[in-house]
């Protein structure tokens, strides 16, 4: 008998993806473009995707568009998944999905992880310039011994560098995946936490720049690295999405390892100590452990990623 092979064929992928269009469209409203709207749900003109931006229906991709992309992914998620085995870290095989290490593991280097990376489609087009810009080592001693790890020193797609910070930060690449979507929609030209102090400005962002008179960012990237308390990775946390996500986790990983001692001594819920993945990733919007503010943005993100919501219709059409 022929061999019999796992990876799913061409038309089925094709067909999945465009029933998974028609279930979507088929519960979007009908909208004219440049009509008004309150909403965050996607809508429909003719063979037009729109979303509501700024109070108004704008063209966000066309339907056939949407279908290549779906196709894309599903084939990509579905050649990967066959052969995923057990979750890589700093120890793993050539392939497969990258999990969580243990506390104090060896971690791999920025070669190691590049080779290891699996390849993904580019759902963001607006990254292209940034994710093709690599960062560059600083030698950085603070704010955590991490951070001379740090060197941004990848380029790929916006997915291929979540897998290379997964890989050599030891975390899970769908916490990253998950995390990135709370934070910024996947968008690395992201700028946000407007405020009216321009000594705290993101660089290059000043005083009414983006758009609001008398305010500024005080954060940017893909993973809204705050430059009051993280000078140190700029500007190349904006130039670069490798080396925002790369400084971010260096970050994670002191706090994943222990290394954050002060956060028992503010406001804190329960005893700060390694080995709390999601306790760190609270900690990074909130600045303080397990409080109220930290447990709302982990049960959100907790959300996306039990939604894979990198992976819906409304996510790759924004």
């Amino acid at each position: 008998m022929p061999s019999t092979s796992h990876a799913p064929s061409r038309l089925l992928v094709a067909a999945v993806s465009v029933l998974v269009l028609g279930a979507t469209m088929a519960g979007c409203q009908n909208a004219r473009a440049g009509a008004r709207c309150n909403t965050r749900a996607l809508a429909q003109q003719g063979d037009v995707v729109l979303k509501c931006v700024n109070g108004r229906w704008q063209q966000a991709t066309t339907k056939a568009k949407l279908v290549q992309v779906l196709q894309t992914l599903a084939a990509a998620k579905a050649a990967a998944t066959p052969n995923a085995g057990p979750a890589l870290g700093a120890g793993g095989g050539s392939t497969g999905h990258f999990g969580t290490v243990a506390p104090g593991a060896a971690l791999p280097d920025d070669a190691t992880c590049a080779s290891r990376v699996r390849p993904a489609p580019e759902v963001r087009a607006r990254n292209v310039a940034r994710n093709h810009t690599p960062g560059a080592q600083k030698n950085l001693t603070q704010p955590y011994p991490d951070f001379a790890r740090v060197t941004g020193n990848f380029v790929g797609t916006t997915d291929e560098i979540i897998q290379w910070t997964a890989c050599k930060w030891g975390i899970d690449e769908d916490i990253i995946r998950a995390q990135a979507a709370s934070e910024s929609w996947w968008d690395q030209n992201a700028v946000g936490d407007f405020q009216s102090d321009p000594a705290i400005c993101v660089p290059g962002h000043g005083i009414g720049v983006d758009g609001r008179p008398g305010q500024c960012p005080a954060s940017g990237g893909l993973l809204a690295l705050t430059y009051q308390y993280y000078q140190g990775g700029f500007p190349e946390a904006m130039n670069s999405t490798a080396y925002n996500l790369d400084y971010v986790y260096a970050w994670w990983h002191a706090c994943y390892n222990g290394e954050i001692t002060w956060l028992n001594s503010v406001e804190h819920v329960g005893t700060y100590g390694a080995g709390d993945a999601w306790g760190c990733v609270g900690t990074w919007f909130s600045g303080r452990w397990h409080t109220a503010a930290a447990e709302g943005y982990i049960t959100r993100t907790r959300n996306y990623l039990a939604q894979q919501v990198w992976t819906t219709p409304g996510f790759l059409g924004s």
